[in-house]
Parts: C-alpha cells; sequence; structure tokens
C-alpha cells in the first residue's frame, strides 16, 4: 500500500509529496463475530487536525478525522473514492480495511495548545463516520472530545451512529464552555431502503432517538436528512412521514440533500442499482448522466417541499418538551410482506 515504504526520517516539511502517515504501520486482522472480514490498518499520523480546501463550499475551515474507511457499508458515501489514494478499491476496501489513526486524541491535543492554532471551528464526520462501529473498540473519540473541551474549541459532529451517546458527559461538559454543535444524519424511514443501502447503520428511528436525547442533554442536535434517493425514497408520502418523525424527535433543524454520486460511490452505486433495481438504472443515467448531482429542478422541488413540511410540523419550534412518538424498533427478523409495485417517482 502507499504507506508501506513511507519514512519521515529526512523529510522535508516543504516538499510537496508529504507522507500520509508516520513510519510504522501496523495492520492487524480481526476474525471475530463482530468484525469478521474487516482488516484495522493501525497507523501513526502525522497531523489531525486538517484544513479544508479554500475551493470547498462547506461552513467550517478544518476537520478532524480519526479513521479512513466506513463500516457503515453505505453504497453512496461520497467518501469512498478517497480510498484510492491509499491503493484499495472505493467498494469492497472501503467497507473493510479501516485506516485507524490511533494517536489522534494526543495530536489533538497537541495541535489545538499550539500557538498558531486560533480556535477555530473543527468538524468531525464529514468525511467517514467518526462514530462507526470501529469506533466502539478504538474509543479515540473520548480523547478527542475531551482535549476539544479542555481548550473550549468550538466544534461539530455529524453521524449515522448511536454510539455519539456513550460521550453524553464529555459532549454536555464541552456545551458548557463552548459551542457545540451536533447532528444526525437519516435521509429516510423506509426499513427496505434502510437495509439495502446502509446495512452497517443503525436504523434510522435509532438515530432520530439520538437526536432527541441530545436535545434533551442542552447538546443541540439537527437532522442531515441525506440522502433521499430519486425514486426510492422521495415520494411526497415518505418525505412526509421523515419529516414528521424528525419533528417529534425535536430536531432543531433539518437540512434535506438529494443524493450525490461522485466517482467511487458511482459505480459502486450503480454495480448495486443493476443488481437490486436495473429498472431504474436508465432513470439514473438520465438524472446523473452528466456529473454528480441531479439536475437543480429536481433537487429545488425535494428540497422547496421538505421546507414546507418541517414549517408545518414545527421542526426547530421553540417551546416545551413535547412527547415524542418515534418509529417501533424494527424486529431483527421482519415479518415477510407481499411484494407491492415498485416506487417510481419524481415527486
Amino acid at each position: 500500500m502507499r504507506w508501506d515504504n513511507l519514512r519521515l526520517d529526512g523529510t522535508d516539511q516543504d516538499d510537496p509529496v508529504v507522507p500520509l502517515f508516520a513510519r510504522g504501520a501496523v495492520a492487524r486482522t480481526f476474525d471475530t463475530p463482530e468484525f469478521r472480514g474487516t482488516t484495522f490498518y493501525e497507523i501513526h499520523a502525522r497531523s489531525i487536525i486538517n484544513r479544508v480546501p479554500a475551493g470547498s463550499h462547506v461552513p467550517f475551515g478544518h476537520t478532524i478525522n480519526p479513521y479512513r474507511g466506513c463500516g457503515h457499508r453505505c453504497l453512496y458515501c461520497f467518501a469512498r473514492g478517497t480510498h484510492r489514494y491509499l491503493d484499495l478499491d472505493a467498494g469492497a476496501d472501503f467497507d473493510s480495511k479501516i485506516i485507524v489513526k490511533v494517536n489522534a486524541a494526543e495530536l489533538a491535543r497537541k495541535e489545538l495548545a499550539a500557538p498558531r492554532w486560533r480556535g477555530e471551528h473543527v468538524a468531525m464526520g464529514t468525511n467517514v463516520d467518526c462514530y462507526q462501529r470501529a469506533e466502539g473498540r478504538y474509543g479515540l473519540m473520548r480523547g478527542i472530545l475531551a482535549a476539544l473541551r479542555d481548550a473550549a474549541n468550538p466544534f461539530s459532529v455529524l453521524t449515522k451512529g448511536t454510539l455519539i451517546l456513550r460521550d453524553l458527559d464529555l459532549l454536555t461538559e464541552a456545551a458548557e464552555v463552548t459551542e457545540v454543535a451536533t447532528n444526525v444524519s437519516a435521509g429516510f424511514l423506509d426499513s427496505d431502503a434502510w437495509r439495502s443501502t446502509e446495512p452497517g447503520t443503525p436504523h434510522p428511528a435509532r438515530r432520530l432517538e439520538t437526536c432527541a436525547t441530545l436535545n434533551d442533554h442542552g447538546v443541540p442536535c439537527g437532522v442531515l436528512m441525506a440522502p433521499i434517493l430519486p425514486y426510492l425514497t422521495d415520494s411526497p408520502g415518505e418525505l412526509e412521514r421523515t419529516v414528521r418523525e424528525i419533528a417529534q424527535a425535536g430536531a432543531t433543524h433539518v437540512t434535506p440533500i438529494v443524493l450525490h454520486l461522485r466517482p467511487g460511490a458511482r459505480e459502486w452505486w450503480l454495480t448495486w442499482l443493476s443488481r437490486e433495481h436495473p429498472r431504474l438504472v436508465p432513470r439514473y443515467l438520465e438524472l446523473y448522466g452528466r456529473g454528480a448531482y441531479a439536475p437543480k429542478a429536481y433537487q429545488q422541488r425535494v428540497t422547496g417541499l421538505v421546507k414546507e413540511l418541517a414549517e408545518c410540523h414545527g421542526v426547530g419550534r421553540a417551546g416545551p418538551a413535547r412527547a415524542r412518538r418515534l418509529p417501533a424498533r424494527p424486529s431483527k427478523r421482519p415479518t415477510p410482506r407481499p411484494a407491492g409495485p415498485e416506487q417510481l417517482t419524481l415527486l
């Protein structure tokens, strides 16, 4: 792999070719029921606070990513292409070969204390999920959050995982001394779409319960309603159901985002689509034939409807704690149901 022969000794800091990781990457393979088939590459990173490129259209300038690759296995994940930088593929390797920056917490504390650091906002979970299943084994986020809390440095966390509640104590402590924002990602509630496209994640209903818990403990949490999947989860009925439950969870806001297919994710998604929904392939090629994003007119129709629904259901409306009516916990072995007509809609 790309880091196998990298050396830090004698490396010029101005050299444009800078090693991704420090010397001595160690690969460990776990063959257990919990992590069967997953290889963890435990490495010592050179740095942990990353500067976002100036041309990026995101509302933050710095990120922390303790992992690369993700066990959530979301078919559409835009970060899949980044695995190619490591001479790994954007498909199965991204799902099963996870890079773990074992010195992430140590580096975070060091870099936050550096004289040149100006206390700028740090976003986490913006590349791969910092609360993916591997975090349950490594616990890197506790050290990172403690460092941010001690530095009173503003930060935000985006996750599809419920593991963030393990660190509720650190999040509430940090919220007392600095600006803390959290978001859970839940683009839809349909169980069939969830099992097919996000097989390694908690059910979306559990994520909304997580959102409710965070808000109940004074940690502001909104919902990134993403991705909305054309022809699969974009019907007015599914959008209305999802927004209604987001409101019931007490989300501070909802931000809808339509599926985008960047290189790496595009190939993986279309392969799955041709196998599971072959009738939709021509429609997706029509939508995404010219790039990674659906036509603006379609995006505007979807996001406009979600915003109307959010207003109708009172998402983000200040008021007393509301009784939350979240979907029932799905059974591990769902009862088979008769096949119904395939949803085909562009609103």
